[in-house]
């Protein structure tokens, strides 16, 4: 087997769970300590991301951090700069599926890339790239949230439309915080007109 010795080990990070889990929070806290460690980061966000700040990455408690707002995973790449080490990425569910292409090449470059997003969307599927980035990762780490409902180990995010909670045949995306979600764990997780298998039958229902 060929083996480089000029070549540099790249890595991929993944920060998932619901919302209100700290994902963001965890994103930026590996930030700094990269650069304490005198490596050179980029911060990315995707533009669809409007909340918070228009120029950072920010948690709900307040942390924040300069980023690059990119429209696209192509836009990303294109703004990578050759002596970047670091490459982290903020609610990378919002990204088409190309991201996990430009995670990987980058990684293939020995760079470490951060990714930090909702591993389920506001119905409990899995959300856009997530699950392949999970799978190729060399680490995942998934964090939980409070469930306001029971205090429980919230691991789902509950999208509230006039109080109720949101229909399955709603949109998938949906950019909010506190007025439209809250943290939940699967047993107070409700999603209206989600189709339910039915063991009997082999097949999913509405009813």
């Amino acid at each position: 087997m060929y083996f480089d010795p000029n070549r540099q080990e790249g890595r991929m990070e993944v920060i998932c769970g619901s919302m209100f889990s700290g994902k963001t929070e965890e994103l930026i806290r590996r930030v700094r300590r990269a650069i304490i460690a005198k490596q050179k980061v980029q911060v990315f966000k995707p533009s669809i991301d409007t909340r918070y700040h228009p120029t950072h990455v920010s948690s709900h408690n307040g942390d924040s951090h300069e980023a690059l707002i990119v429209k696209s995973a192509r836009e990303l790449l294109e703004n990578v700069e050759p002596d970047t080490q670091v490459i982290a990425i903020d609610e990378v569910q919002f990204f088409d599926d190309e991201i996990i292409n430009v995670c990987n090449y980058l990684v293939e470059q020995g760079k470490r890339v951060i990714c930090a997003g909702l591993d389920l969307d506001f119905r409990g599927e899995p959300f856009g790239p997530m699950p392949v980035l999970m799978a190729q990762a060399e680490q995942v780490d998934k964090l939980h949230a409070i469930c306001v409902v029971c205090g429980g180990e919230a691991s789902r995010t509950q999208r509230i439309i006039d109080g109720r909670p949101a229909n399955y045949h709603d949109p998938v995306v949906v950019v909010g915080a506190n007025e439209l979600y809250e943290a939940r764990c699967r047993k107070c997780h409700v999603v209206p007109g989600k189709p339910k298998w039915i063991p009997d039958e082999g097949l999913f229902s509405e009813k």
